[in-house]
């Protein structure tokens, strides 16, 4: 054998006895001198039954330990404190243990480990001061019993009963605020009666984890408030919320903690009770980002129960059984930060016996939606508590489905747009405020909403304004192209709709005097059809009249049928009418005004005013009022029932009927009538004015022929007391042009063996002599070619209506060619003869009164005159009746 191999072997040998006899010598020393040293050069006292250290491998064997931190108020270590039944250790750093203080090992074996731990104070972040931690990249425990303690001797986790095997872990220097107090990669655990406090209001308590094959099972999982809401309220008056929550059975796979990051895999969550208790403090902009991250994949919500209180403890959201699906789960800074913050791929979400409570009552059977589409059973609207002046909605609705194309939210506002919306079966009844809705946060949420189909079907809906229901029977409605945005530079949400079709039966409304009705209604952007229209008194003519403070028509109108064509937004907020075409067919209309109620004191508009004041832009280019009739009444506190004038068969067009708002657009409006006056005559009108003339001025012509003059009777016998006998007007035109202070132009009648008659109060008797002073002064024959009469200086009450104006220029072109031109002066003459007939009246009364005194003789005397004096006056008191 060569020199050098013989050298090696025996410095090999030696070196092999030196570290024999040291690893030996080690032993003892650490046997006898290592817990003095440890107690010497650590913060810890550590005692034992045995120990084994090979000083080659670093690896420790020891039974019976003890271990107790010298200065339990020092916060700046790890404070320990407990005993260790078996402890082995695989390759312990003993150099750094000797010069750097630094415990660390690539594994750790605890058995029956009963162990108190304090968690050192977190390091200053100005001083940035680094700790010499206690690092273990591998950890097992069996049936351990582990507690963890805040710097401040509060308790953070407990555990009893643990097994627990712990690949690569790593304990942080940070607050637990920032980082979790523990992070490894792999894991394997099992444990009973969990404790964790993760802050001052919250303790999390667990019955039992378990894992096998990477499966984690928790069993009675409790988030429990510290505090009532009570305390917790009076304690922490600017927080928001507290919460509560329960989940008896939860599973996890491939859990993963990592510095600021908590991983894990079909996170299934079963039965759990969710509770929210709002205290009614605005939440304020958190200064500082939470660098806390939750990453979970395929995540189960099953059977979950969810209740929101308010602050004053009633509940304002509950939900009976809720399930979630979500492929994956993601909260991090950035998140925190959206109206949802949470990011989510790929979810189902389903719920049942749904209630909401606030300004509402909403309830829901059933609510299941998904990325692509939704859908909502059995929904119940009733108000809280029932109120003067405030919205409300009593309705149902069997069932709501919808599909999205694209729903989300980008810089906190939310981007919706929906391929359908469907709503079946809505009955009810919606009662809108008498105040103004409050400002709408809608614009600050909202940056686009489409839905590209809505439709409503089969509903009845009722909207009630101010004790005037609206109903719909049998609704059914089509909407297409909704859209939702801001109005640029302008408060409010602009609303754009581009086709719709409506269509309902029975449709009623109802206001204080009357009850509208419509058989059929047909409705879209390009037509309207409307069949069996109806507007009926609900109240008597006498019990009107008692009602009405001042003069006001009484309606009482029919229509067969009524159709429109042309465009028109009536949705938007740039509204619009523009029509083509509208017909009105078998329309019958009766009007009664009563002159006992006081007189309207408000000035009235004439025609072009009135339809210049319409506030949208609005032009119906061609009106048709087909076989129609017309009826007004009129009475006064003198007459006897009312007086009545009646159009039959009547037809009228309508040219260009519009408010001058639409640019280029004719406004000069053009109305032609015919129809039959009181059943008798033919009867034709031309009238026009010009919307856009800011002077109102007017022109309205017409003409009637062979019209008996007894046809008019109806109208002026009640409340004039007077009869035409006999004669005709053969032939009556008049022209005239106007404005709202007067009017003016040209009457011709033609006339024919025109009488009349005076009637007493009751209308049965005739007054023999007024009657023949007013034939005396009437012009009975016109002759074959009559002139026209001037009418002149017909001024205008501004409180009455452009009829009261007409019929006072008719009045004097009645009064100019039946009395003549010096009408005011045959006037006074007729006045002058029923001044003399009261007279003659008032000395027939002063004989009568004679006579009865002479009749008060004795009774001879009585006997002897009784015959002649009495019948002469009483044939003159017939006479004079």
């Amino acid at each position: 054998m060569k020199k050098w191999v013989k050298r090696l072997l025996i410095t090999f040998g030696i070196m092999a006895g030196v570290l024999l006899a040291a690893n030996f010598a080690l032993n003892i020393w650490l046997r006898t001198q290592l817990p003095d040293y440890i107690k010497k050069n650590t913060a810890y006292k550590v005692s034992y039954k045995s120990l084994d250290v090979d000083l080659g491998t670093g690896n420790i064997f020891a039974t019976g330990i003890s271990v107790n931190t010298k200065n339990p108020e020092n916060t700046d270590v790890v404070g320990l404190q407990g005993t260790v039944d078996t402890l082995k250790i695989s390759r312990f750093g003993i150099y750094d243990a000797v010069f750097n203080k630094r415990i660390s090992s690539s594994d750790l074996l605890l058995a029956k480990p009963n162990l108190n731990i304090i968690l050192a104070k977190p390091v200053g972040r100005q001083t940035g001061k680094k700790r010499n931690p206690v690092l273990f990249e591998n950890i097992r425990i069996n049936e351990g019993k582990i507690a963890v303690f805040r710097h401040t001797k509060q308790k953070f986790l407990s555990v009893q009963q643990l097994d627990l095997f712990v690949e690569n872990l790593q304990m942080t220097e940070e607050s637990v605020e920032d980082k979790l107090p523990v992070v490894f990669d792999r894991y394997s655990i099992k444990g009973e009666k969990f404790f964790l406090r993760p802050d001052e209001t919250y303790a999390v308590t667990i019955s039992s984890i378990n894992t096998s094959n990477g499966q984690m099972a928790v069993d009675n999982f409790k988030l429990t408030p510290l505090f009532s809401f009570t305390q917790f309220k009076k304690f922490y008056p600017q927080k928001t919320q507290l919460f509560e929550f329960a989940v008896p059975k939860m599973n996890f796979t491939d859990v993963i903690l990592n510095k600021n990051k908590v991983s894990l895999t079909n996170a299934d969550f079963r039965n759990p009770v969710l509770k929210v208790y709002n205290t009614g403090v605005k939440a304020k902009k958190a200064g500082k980002k939470s660098n806390f991250e939750v990453d979970v994949k395929n995540f189960k919500l099953n059977n979950a129960v969810v209740q929101i209180n308010k602050p004053d403890g009633n509940k304002l959201l509950s939900v009976g059984a809720m399930s979630l699906n979500i492929s994956q789960l993601l909260f991090n800074k950035e998140t925190s930060e959206q109206v949802i913050p949470v990011g989510y791929k790929d979810f189902t979400i389903a719920g049942r016996n749904i209630e909401y409570s606030n300004a509402q009552n909403i309830t829901v059977r059933s609510f299941a939606m998904k990325p692509a589409n939704g859908e909502i059973r059995d929904v119940v609207l009733t108000p809280v508590h029932p109120a003067a002046g405030k919205a409300a909605a009593v309705l149902k609705t069997d069932h709501i489905a919808f599909n999205i194309n694209k729903l989300e939210f980008i810089n906190k506002r939310l981007n919706a747009d929906l391929k359908d919306l469907l709503v079946e079966n809505v009955n009810g009844t919606f009662k809108a405020g008498e105040k103004p809705a409050s400002k709408s946060v809608g614009p600050n949420i909202i940056n686009s909403i489409i839905i590209r189909k809505t439709s409503l079907k089969n509903s009845n809906i009722t909207y009630d304004k101010g004790k005037q229901p609206l109903t719909f029977h049998d609704l059914n409605a089509t909407v297409n192209n909704i859209e939702l945005s801001p109005k640029p530079n302008k408060p409010g949400l602009s609303f754009k709709v581009k086709d719709y079709y409506i269509t309902t039966r029975n449709l009623v409304y109802n206001t204080q005097f009357y009850n509208m009705s419509l058989g059929i209604l047909k409705l879209n952007k390009n037509k309207v059809q409307m069949s069996n229209f109806a507007m009926k008194p609900i109240v008597s003519r006498a019990q009107f009249i008692k009602m009405i403070p001042v003069e006001r028509d009484l309606y009482d109108l029919k229509a067969g049928k009524i159709t429109a064509e042309g465009e028109w937004d009536l949705f938007s907020h740039n509204k619009m009418l523009n029509a083509s075409q509208v017909d009105i067919e078998s329309a019958d209309a009766n009007i009664f005004r009563s002159k006992i109620p006081k007189d309207d004191p408000k000035i009235k508009a004439l025609y072009s005013k009135m339809l210049r004041s319409i506030k949208i832009p609005m032009t119906i280019h061609n009106l048709n009022l087909k076989n129609s009739a017309l009826v007004y009444e009129e009475d006064t506190p003198e007459s006897m029932g009312p007086g009545k004038l009646t159009f039959s068969n009547f037809n009228m067009n309508v040219k260009n009927l519009n408010s001058a708002k639409i640019k280029g657009k004719p406004t000069k409006v053009d109305i032609k009538i015919n129809c039959s006056f009181m059943n008798l005559s033919p009867l034709s009108v031309n009238w026009n004015f010009d919307v856009a003339d800011q002077n109102d001025r007017f022109v309205i012509s017409g003409k009637t022929s062979n019209l008996p003059a007894s046809g008019i009777n109806p109208f002026i016998r009640p409340y004039l007391h007077v009869t035409a006998t006999s004669g005709t007007i053969q032939e009556m035109f008049f022209s005239f042009k106007g404005n709202p202070a007067g009017l003016h132009g040209t009457f011709n009648l033609k006339h024919k063996d025109l009488k009349i008659a005076v009637l007493n109060k009751n209308n049965h008797q005739k007054k023999g002599f007024l009657t023949a002073v007013a034939n005396i002064f009437i012009k009975s024959d016109s002759g074959s070619y009559p002139e026209s009469v001037n009418v002149e200086n017909v001024e205008r009450d501004p409180t009455k209506s452009f009829f009261n104006l007409f019929w006072k220029g008719i009045e004097q072109g009645l009064k100019k060619t039946l009395i003549g031109a010096n009408v005011e002066k045959t006037e006074k003459k007729v006045k002058n003869a029923v001044s003399s007939v009261k007279e003659m009246k008032q000395s027939v009364k002063e004989i009568k009164q004679e006579i009865k005194n002479k009749t008060s003789q004795p009774a001879e005397e009585k006997k002897e005159k009784k015959g002649f004096l009495n019948n002469i006056f009483r044939k003159k008191e017939k006479s004079e009746e």
